[in-house]
């Protein structure tokens, strides 16, 4: 063991069983620096395995059929917010990503990494440091980044609402009214209420409370 006491507590997320199992074996066979504690294939199995066991490091796959990484993220990270995220994922597209960084996750890494690599990344997203695949470090860099230039990774969904649908949205989610927003703007209620079913529209979302969410997640709030 190199530099710690006590191995790394990895938690497994991934809705393929064959390749959890793989994981698995290849970090249990090469290290001692990491311990696999359990492991789940579902978001639902995932939120109550990672509250029972609380492991250090969740290894997180970004795309599951019931939610995927950043749906684990947003219903475990208040509760725990000691453990730590990261994505192990076949995905390198830049919207990925970004989307499971801002839902909290500290790293993000392909499934092309090697196993050493792996316990590396493991090791350091638990003692504090942010871990990327050395092409996707790029996206983030552009993204969070304030600086001149820095070009802003496009969101698909977020695209499609206009700039007066976005403002609407950000007030929505900021807990307005329909009448206060429509003073704010300078708009009528009826106005508002066009703007709030074309944004629910847009985004496949049936009510405030999911839109709301969904305006944070993307940080419009």
């Amino acid at each position: 063991m190199t530099g710690r006491e006590t191995p790394v507590r990895v938690f497994l997320v991934d809705d393929h069983a064959l390749f959890r199992a793989g994981v698995r074996a290849e970090l249990d066979s090469i290290t001692d620096e990491v311990d696999v504690v359990g492991e789940a294939g579902s978001v639902a199995e995932a939120v109550v395995g990672i509250n029972h066991v609380r492991p250090d490091v969740v290894l997180l796959d970004v795309h599951m059929p019931d939610g995927g990484g950043a749906e684990v993220l947003r219903q475990v990270r208040t509760s725990l917010p000691e453990v730590v995220f990261l994505a192990l994922s076949v995905s390198d597209a830049a919207e990925d990503v970004i989307a499971v960084i801002r839902a909290g996750a500290r790293g993000y890494v392909t499934k092309t990494i090697s196993s050493q690599e792996l316990v590396r990344a493991v090791v350091r997203v638990s003692e504090g440091d942010a871990v990327f695949s050395p092409r996707l470090a790029g996206f983030v860099l552009d993204a969070f980044a304030d600086r001149p230039g820095a070009a802003p990774i496009s969101d698909p969904e977020l695209d499609l609402l206009t700039p007066r649908e976005r403002d609407v949205l950000r007030l929505l989610a900021r807990g307005y009214a329909y009448k206060e927003i429509a003073s704010e703007l300078f708009i009528s209620v009826k106005t508002v209420e066009t703007h709030v079913s074309s944004v629910l529209r847009k985004t496949q979302l049936s009510n405030r409370y999911e839109l709301s969410r969904w305006a944070s997640d993307r940080r419009l709030v």
